[in-house]
C-alpha cells in the first residue's frame, strides 16, 4: 500500500498526492530510522509517539470531513452554497481518500516502530513475557518520568493506565478497527477478484 500508488499516481499525473506522499514518506523514513537505530536514543519513544499521533488525529480529521462533505453533497447542501455536486463530490472523496489510506499507512509504520523499539530496549522475548520492569511513575516506553498524573488533563496528550500499571495514549478503538478492516480489505481483495474470475472461467460465465 505504500509503493504500488506510487506507480499510479505518477503515470495519472496526481502530483497533489505525490506530493502528500513524498512529504509522509520522508518524515515516516526518518522516525523509522530512529526507531531502528541500536542503541536506541531515550528520546526516540516520545518523537515515534508524537509523530504518529499526530499523523492519527489528521487523518482521522481529514477522513470525518471528508465522509460530512460526502453525505452533505448526497443530501443536496452544497447547492445552497452554489458548489457543484461532482466538485463537491470530488473533494469529499479525495478527503476520504487521504484520511483513510494514511489512517492505514500511520498504523502499519507504528507497529512496526513499536515492536522494532520493544525488542531493543527489552520489553520483547521470544516467550512473549517481558524482561525488565519499572516503577509505575516511569514510562514503560521512553522510560521517562510521568509529567502528566492520571487524573489530570494534559496540554499535548493525556495519561492512561493500564494494566500493568504503566501508561500510554488511548487512540480511538472504533477508528482503528475500521483501518484494520480496510487494510484486509484492499489486501484481500485481489484473491477475492481471482477466486471469482476463477469461478466463472471455469463455469462457463461471462
Amino acid at each position: 500500500m505504500w509503493v504500488v500508488p506510487l506507480y499510479f499516481t505518477t503515470k495519472l499525473h496526481w502530483w497533489r498526492f505525490l506530493t502528500t506522499w513524498f512529504i509522509f514518506s520522508v518524515i515516516t523514513a526518518y522516525i523509522s530510522f530512529r526507531a531502528t537505530r541500536k542503541p536506541l536514543a531515550c528520546t526516540t519513544p516520545r518523537l515515534v509517539y508524537k509523530w504518529f499521533l499526530l499523523l492519527y488525529k489528521i487523518s482521522y480529521a481529514t477522513g470525518i470531513v471528508g465522509y460530512t462533505v460526502v453525505m452533505f453533497t448526497l443530501f443536496g447542501i452544497n447547492l445552497i452554497f452554489r458548489i457543484k455536486p461532482e466538485d463537491a463530490m470530488d473533494f469529499g472523496v479525495s478527503l476520504l481518500f487521504y484520511g483513510l489510506y494514511y489512517g492505514v499507512l500511520g498504523r502499519d509504520f507504528a507497529e512496526m516502530c513499536a515492536d522494532f523499539m520493544a525488542s531493543t530496549v527489552g520489553y520483547y522475548s521470544a516467550s512473549g513475557m517481558p524482561t525488565k520492569h519499572l516503577s509505575d511513575n516511569i514510562c514503560a516506553v521512553c522510560g521517562q518520568p510521568i509529567l502528566v498524573d492520571v487524573s489530570e488533563e494534559g496540554i499535548i496528550e493525556n495519561t492512561y493506565r493500564l494494566s500493568c500499571n504503566h501508561v500510554w495514549e488511548r487512540p480511538h478503538v472504533m477508528y482503528g478497527q475500521l483501518l484494520d478492516w480496510l487494510r484486509y480489505l484492499v489486501a484481500w481483495q485481489p484473491v477475492i477478484i481471482g477466486f471469482v474470475q476463477g469461478i466463472n472461467y471455469v463455469l462457463g460465465l461471462e
